[in-house]
């Protein structure tokens, strides 16, 4: 899910598959950075309402297509706030993908944690995907809020913010 309609296909597996989808994402997000403050931030949450035509169209499309089966409203919901020593620590995880990454009841295997540092390299970063991997060669992903977040394998994890970089 690392553009935005994989992004949105995932929202709405977890509208589907947990009772309380919002609270229990934030519960994860908090765990694995050891940090109990984040929380959403409604005035991006606005924001992306008020603005978010593109994933109100990708949204669209799905849904024509039965590929999500939410409220597209609820399925857009996304304004996770954290600082970037929050999101160095997220991905964290994936640094390592000589180990498996288990969290509650999430287990990836080492194999799996490669996968997604592959995905990372080749999509997280939406257009500038291949810039960036020609650049700077790190898996990373990239967000709306300005956040950007790379692993150097078997390394560590680094997360800068930026304001925006492009249109």
């Amino acid at each position: 899910p690392f553009i935005n309609a994989g992004a949105i296909v995932l929202a709405d597996i977890l509208l589907k598959h947990l009772s309380h989808p919002e609270e229990d994402f934030l519960h994860f997000i908090r765990n694995i950075c050891g940090n109990d403050t984040i929380n959403y931030n409604e005035e991006v949450a606005a924001s992306e309402r008020e603005k978010g035509y593109l994933n109100a169209a990708i949204a669209n499309l799905l849904k024509y297509h039965h590929n999500i089966e939410n409220d597209i409203e609820r399925v857009l919901q996304c304004s996770v706030e954290m600082s970037c020593y929050d999101l160095s620590k997220a991905f964290l995880a994936f640094a390592n993908h000589k180990q498996p990454f288990t969290f509650g009841d999430i287990n990836l295997t080492a194999s799996q944690v490669k996968r997604i540092n592959a995905i990372m390299q080749t999509c997280g970063f939406y257009d500038e995907a291949g810039e960036f991997s020609y650049l700077v060669g790190l898996p990373g992903k990239s967000g709306v809020g300005g956040g950007i977040a790379a692993v150097y394998p078997l390394r560590y994890s680094v997360a800068v913010w930026s304001p925006r970089l492009n249109r």
